[in-house]
């Protein structure tokens, strides 16, 4: 069985695979300080709430969070006697090589997308993946990532108004009644449901033009659903795009790998 982690800046996710289907799925937050023995008992407490008796023979781990992946690496090692592979280190191969400017780092949660994305649904698309950024991938014809675009996430940038306003409440982030707010949430809320979706539109409709060829656009990320709401903004929406990705990546390197 495939112990998938997936280590993002708020939250890190770990599935089991199977090799045809994810038996289960479990999200805690990021948090660097946390041991390898620490991620076991919890680990392994799901696992038997869940009634889940999966054997872990390899595991692969994509982390923006650089001071996570030692701990991870030696709850690979100690509990599952394996050897992980970790996306954007050398040892850990791409179906295709990335055609970005030399010494470029490309983000590992960007790389497994862009594999994912390829893998579901061919080459000349965009990924939009809204998480603590969000983040726009664009995958060329053979499945070759060739940049993109960061911008502010959601959460980042409502959490920035109300730190740097402080007559700003918190509030939700919903599709709200009316493009004019009546009152200050929905004010705020207004402001940034559209103005995400016209960052978005806008940003994808550049790279089409850009690139002069038709692309598809692909969202992911925790609040996908919510902009996918709106029109025409997306051809499709992928919930578990980036673990998708990582088992793209694991078969992949085990296929490379002599018997």
């Amino acid at each position: 069985m495939l112990l998938a982690i997936d280590c993002g800046n708020t939250n890190t996710v770990f599935s089991i695979w199977d090799g045809t289907k994810f038996l289960a799925t479990w999200r805690t937050s990021t948090e660097h300080q946390r041991t390898a023995d620490q991620y076991y008992v919890w680990l392994s407490t799901l696992m038997d709430f869940q009634k889940i008796e999966a054997q872990i023979t390899d595991v692969i781990i994509s982390s923006t969070v650089p001071r996570v992946v030692f701990n991870l690496r030696v709850l690979s090692d100690r509990y599952f006697n394996t050897r992980p592979y970790v996306v954007g280190k050398p040892d850990c191969l791409l179906p295709v090589a990335v055609r970005v400017d030399a010494g470029t780092n490309v983000g590992p949660d960007r790389l497994v997308n862009t594999v994912a994305g390829y893998d579901l649904h061919g080459g000349d698309i965009i990924v939009v993946d809204f998480g603590t950024a969000t983040t726009f991938d664009v995958v060329d014809h053979d499945g070759a990532y060739v940049g993109g675009v960061i911008a502010p996430g959601v959460n980042l940038s409502l959490e920035a108004l109300h730190l740097a306003a402080a007559a700003l409440p918190h509030v939700d982030i919903s599709r709200p009644a009316s493009v004019v707010g009546t009152n200050t949430v929905a004010c705020m809320q207004s402001g940034i449901f559209w103005g995400y979706i016209g960052l978005v539109r806008e940003i994808c409709d550049r790279i089409k033009a850009e690139r002069a060829r038709p692309m598809k656009v692909i969202s992911t990320g925790g609040l996908a659903p919510l902009f996918q709401q709106s029109e025409d903004l997306f051809d499709e929406w992928v919930d578990a795009l980036t673990m998708h990705g990582l088992t793209v990546i694991h078969a992949y390197n085990k296929r490379q790998t002599p018997s």
